[in-house]
């Protein structure tokens, strides 16, 4: 089948885009101090030449001439910056460049035929290990953590759970106070606080669990598609794998064997490739359910403090009983986010009161606004 215009334009569209990654890898290695990344640097030159080669070769065979194109002005400009301030300093820039290039090929059976979406999920990955890497420092390769020997819980579920329990404060206490702003009588605000503490909770549950079983799914599609290359592609995992953790500062044979060492067990060959080439782990993907569980607790736990005295007391009394125990939850919520901050406990909580206490001022005088002129 001959090629058609189409064909021919987007054969020199992706030239170009490839004449732009060789050069672009050459001017980092040109300014890399570091041997073992430049020697990465190198060999990613090398992958972008076999790609040019694959569309000049479909340009020959389309019967038109190849055209000879030099570096963009952007991939000078990087190369400039590699070498004035060092390649640390675009790094950044690149993986940005390579992670949205990573489905540039996905739609083309020339470029599948080649492996090349392959290859250029590979560069992605390796770019973001290089961003992330400490830079000038040697980074031994962690083998018993990568052999699933020693697994650690991160402080996110604690995080989660006063920012579950924030929200569920200063939303319903906004409510509860824009009802009472109204002054329908004690029944009606009840009933307003805790349809929003169900409300709130079920929607946060809900959306926290559509949320981690769809990074459960994608989790589980990733490590599908890595053990279809790890079968089909041995040799391609390997190098991939060595020249991560030559990014990561081992020098080539130390890399080679740390990857050998690993691939050579398929028990955890996946989990390693899905933490070094993916950034992700089975444990990072959660269970839903506990998730939805936790999530619908801890805004429940925020939500109820403001609706509890309306149990007790009505009309001002009410109000302000609310207003107390909301302020009380406010200030605690805002000491424990230090934890993550590293502010002072009086400063974040003042903070966290100010900002609950000024949005529920806000739906109270609405709720007066509309009582009055409702005659309710």
């Amino acid at each position: 089948m001959s090629a058609s215009p189409a064909d021919i334009q987007r054969y020199r569209r992706n030239l170009r885009d490839e004449v732009d990654g060789a050069a672009l890898y050459r001017l980092l290695a040109e300014a890399e101090k570091d041997p073992n990344l430049r020697q990465v640097y190198e060999r990613l030159a090398r992958s972008e030449d076999r790609h040019r080669a694959l569309w000049e070769q479909k340009l020959r065979e389309a019967g038109v001439p190849v055209p000879e194109y030099r570096p963009s002005l952007r991939v000078r400009f990087l190369g400039w910056l590699a070498r004035r301030f060092g390649t640390a300093s675009v790094s950044p820039i690149i993986t940005r460049m390579e992670m949205a290039a990573t489905t540039m090929y996905d739609d083309q059976p020339e470029a599948i035929a080649a492996n090349l979406p392959a290859d250029e999920r590979s560069h992605a990955r390796l770019f973001r290990e290089i961003a992330r890497s400490t830079r000038g420092k040697h980074v031994e390769v962690d083998i018993a953590r990568a052999e699933g020997r020693h697994r650690a819980g991160t402080g996110n579920a604690l995080r989660a759970a006063v920012l579950g329990a924030n929200d569920g404060l200063v939303s319903n206490l906004s409510l509860v106070m824009g009802v009472a702003g109204a002054d329908p009588g004690r029944d009606v605000v009840l009933l307003a606080g805790v349809a929003g503490l169900l409300a709130g909770s079920l929607s946060m549950a809900l959306g926290e669990w559509i949320s981690v079983r769809s990074s459960a799914e994608a989790f589980q599609r990733q490590l599908e598609v890595e053990q279809e290359e790890l079968a089909l592609m041995p040799d391609e995992e390997l190098e991939e794998l060595t020249l991560i953790y030559m990014a990561k500062g081992l020098n080539e044979e130390d890399a080679r064997a740390a990857a050998e060492r690993i691939l050579a067990n398929p028990r955890t060959a996946l989990d390693t490739l899905a933490r070094e080439e993916l950034g992700m782990s089975d444990d990072e993907a959660g269970n839903p359910w506990v998730a939805a569980i936790t999530s619908f607790l801890t805004f429940s736990f925020g939500a109820i403090i403001p609706v509890l005295p309306w149990l007790i007391f009505s009309g001002a009394v009410g109000v302000a009983a609310s207003a107390v125990a909301s302020a009380a939850g406010l200030f605690l919520v805002g000491a424990a986010i230090t934890l993550y901050t590293g502010r002072g406990v009086l400063f974040s909580g003042m903070r966290m009161l100010t900002f609950g206490i000024a949005a529920s001022a806000i739906t109270f005088g609405i709720g007066r606004l509309i009582g009055v002129s409702t005659g309710v």
